[in-house]
């Protein structure tokens, strides 16, 4: 096809203003580089609070205390509520975060009776290295989560400090959900002594409640709220999936602000685009009166317009978005929201979709300067000269 053989014409064209395609690659680059990285965050966002919670599980909180700096609640809460009607067990659950305000680095530690393992490790969780027994053994022993332990770049033997606490790493758990694969999971008696601060004695964050049927969880949660109301310390029940859906809501809000930057970034490529080509275009009137001359129709010419927008918009949207995908991959980064981890999502469809937009942007922002250019003839490019 002709629009095949005037590809290298456009390449051509495109260098022969090194400066103005490098800042506009350059510009173009760093949009794309933006909108992929919000939208992985947004897609993480999304994945965390349609997170698969198991359909049994409730979570016992302090009364409108959902940072796990200020929930405390006493640890023989458990032998009262283990006592309910429909409940069939508990789990008393010690979390301790660096910072209860969103980030993308915070370190959590989750602290669970010895022979409650199982029930903090992923329903999906595979110890990849060490094992559980290498946990029980050691009263500093932590099962480390995957992206955790890729960030800080530990193995199975170190030693891990943070918050205050050192731990030795005695597994890593590989597992999809980002609840998990960002904690170090330790014994309770440990953390509760290691982060006691002023006497809390045997205080935990939270309880984890299995009850027997799916169908019992509100009249379950009511009875176990009910049970604690008039106590010093009352308590907020909801289903495992509602409490990470409430305990995200800011960086759900978060997430919808980058949404609008998302939106600027996309209007930045096309702006780019069209203000690059429109420059092009008035610089290179004569040429294209030549290339009329030579054969050139005036709709292959608009085509190669087109060409380069899209040929500018590809190169640079390729750019930003490898770098942001590359960048999200190994940077393993995470956010936290009141001890709820939130990992950013490190698939390549953000990065496809944004190269997608990028092209198509840069299309639609040629087309005009194209058409017009297409419509005018030899005498009208000579006049212009």
């Amino acid at each position: 096809m002709r629009i095949v053989r005037v590809i290298p014409t456009v390449l051509k064209q495109i260098k022969r203003s090194p400066i103005r395609s490098t800042l506009t690659l350059g510009g173009i680059a760093i949009a794309m580089f933006l909108f992929v990285v919000v939208e992985s965050m947004r897609t993480g966002v999304k994945e965390a609070t349609e997170m698969t919670a198991g359909e049994t599980t409730l979570v016992v909180y302090r009364e409108n205390r959902y940072c796990p700096f200020t929930s405390r609640l006493p640890q023989y809460y458990e032998d009262r509520i283990e006592q309910l009607s429909g409940v069939a067990s508990v789990v008393p659950i010690q979390i301790l975060v660096s910072n209860c305000g969103a980030s993308l680095d915070v370190v959590t530690f989750r602290g669970v009776p010895r022979d409650s393992i199982q029930h903090a490790l992923a329903k999906d969780g595979v110890i990849v290295e060490g094992s559980v027994a290498n946990w029980k053994k050691r009263g500093d022993g932590a099962i480390v989560g995957s992206a955790l332990a890729k960030r800080r770049g530990i193995k199975v033997g170190d030693r891990f400090s943070a918050a205050g606490i050192e731990i030795f790493v005695a597994g890593i758990q590989e597992t999809e959900q980002a609840q998990d694969k960002n904690v170090a999971i330790v014994q309770l008696p440990f953390l509760q002594e290691t982060s006691r601060k002023g006497g809390t004695g045997t205080i935990v964050t939270q309880f984890n409640v299995q009850v027997e049927d799916s169908n019992q969880l509100e009249s379950v949660a009511s009875s176990i709220d009910e049970a604690f109301a008039h106590d010093e310390h009352p308590t907020s029940t909801f289903p495992e999936k509602a409490f990470v859906g409430r305990a995200a809501r800011d960086i759900v809000h978060l997430a919808e602000v980058a949404g609008m930057l998302a939106w600027g970034a996309l209007a930045a490529v096309f702006a780019l685009v069209a203000n690059a080509v429109v420059l092009a275009m008035r610089d290179r009137v004569r040429d294209h009166a030549v290339l009329q001359t030579l054969g050139y129709t005036g709709w292959l010419i608009g085509w190669m317009v087109i060409l380069e927008g899209a040929t500018i918009a590809i190169i640079g949207g390729i750019l930003g978005g490898v770098a942001a995908f590359l960048t999200v991959q190994f940077g393993q980064f995470t956010m936290t929201m009141e001890g709820v981890n939130i990992e950013m999502s490190t698939g390549p469809a953000a990065a496809i979709m944004g190269v997608a937009l990028a092209l198509g942007l840069g299309m639609f922002a040629a087309l005009l300067p194209a058409l017009r250019l297409a419509r005018t003839d030899i005498a009208t490019c000579f006049r212009a000269v």
